[in-house]
């Protein structure tokens, strides 16, 4: 077992004494990975203060006895044992539950089956998501590999990009060739958006050629289950002397905030750091989303940049975007987004990607 997944155990498990906990359901695809390092879908892990029990169907019982990590895992074969068999066995009296992604359905079928038992149900709230803020160098160094593929699809559609081609065909070229090189699959459905389609902050590629003017693209790739996010923006022909402004506002309101980010700062002044710029260029009101969020199993997760995030403050080994945008309604917008982890006294901005205006 890795180092990581030791850290993870230790400090899951002093979060279980702290609530008086003796198991945890697990049923997120993303936590299941997190404690057993075998991505399923359709499994449940139950946790116990000795061990790890990884419940998994036919589909995925191989798989499962192959890449559960063996040192803290009992991988179940379909029905030996039950869930409500180990709690019997083992005195289980007090039970956490991620009531942040177990349905109410979920939850009362998972309860019913353990009726006979009269256990205690204590929702965990963010418990996961607070371990998971804070990133091992082996998590960092799959996020920065699934980054190096999306930087290199960059390159990639900058040499391939036509007038003719549709945001759909652009959007599925960047993916395909992620995918080809290396990526599980696209971090999340990539935003493609031209023209005045790219005021749209999360807009959905469209079945229309380029338009002129900025051409947006968000996305990412992912690498043992891990997120990369970036966003560059481009220009379709020549921009002009109003889209060289605002993409320029744009990049100094990044600059300023990845200058200023370091261990200890609060996230709500980093955020402020680009928006005061945004602002005091005339762009006030145009930049409507927080300068950035965690990323990680899911590509949004602990902590926000945000005006919201009131004296929350950034720490060592918590893995942030940077990405301020400005967007004009019926018109065009732009954002840059780069990654970056938080070091002991400072940071590393993961990304290594041109983000000079670009006219294509």
């Amino acid at each position: 077992m890795s180092i990581a997944m030791q850290n993870r155990y230790k400090k899951l498990r002093a979060k279980m004494a702290e609530l008086g906990l003796d198991a945890i359901y697990v049923n997120s695809p993303e936590n299941h990975l997190y404690m057993c390092g075998f991505d399923n879908p359709d499994g449940c892990l139950f946790i116990t203060k000795e061990t790890t029990y990884v419940f998994a169907d036919f589909r995925y019982i191989e798989a499962a006895k192959a890449e559960a990590d063996p040192e803290f895992c009992t991988v179940c074969l379909p029905g030996q044992p039950k869930i409500s068999e180990v709690v019997g066995e083992m005195g289980i009296r007090v039970i956490g539950y991620e009531d942040e992604s177990l349905t109410c359905s979920e939850f009362e079928r998972f309860r019913d089956a353990l009726k006979e038992h009269s256990a205690e149900y204590v929702p965990m709230g963010g418990t996961f998501t607070g371990i998971r803020a804070f990133k091992s160098e082996e998590e960092v160094e799959y996020i920065t590999a699934a980054q190096r593929i999306a930087e290199a699809a960059f390159e990639h559609i900058l040499k391939t990009i036509t007038y003719d081609m549709t945001e759909i065909e652009v959007a599925a070229e960047l993916e395909y060739f992620m995918k080809k090189h290396g990526s599980d699959k696209p971090s999340f459905d990539t935003v493609c958006v031209s023209g005045t389609a790219s005021a749209r902050p999360h807009g959905v590629p469209r079945p229309v050629k380029l338009e002129k003017g900025f051409l947006t693209m968000d996305y990412g790739a992912m690498v043992k289950g891990y997120h990369s996010d970036m966003t560059r923006t481009v220009v379709i022909g020549k921009a002009d002397a109003e889209e060289k402004r605002l993409y320029n506002t744009v990049l100094e309101a990044q600059l300023a905030a990845l200058d200023a980010i370091t261990e200890g700062v609060r996230n709500a002044d980093m955020d402020k750091v680009a928006r005061d710029i945004i602002d005091n260029a005339g762009y006030a009101g145009c930049f409507g989303h927080g300068l950035g969020h965690g990323v990680g199993l899911m590509i949004h997760e602990s902590p926000n940049l945000s005006f919201r995030s009131g004296d929350a403050v950034l720490a060592a080994g918590q893995l942030i975007t940077v990405e301020p945008g400005i967007y004009l309604e019926g018109k065009y917008g732009c954002r840059i987004e780069d990654m970056v982890f938080i070091t002991p006294g400072g940071k590393r901005n993961l990304t290594e990607c041109p983000k000079e205006l670009i006219e294509l």
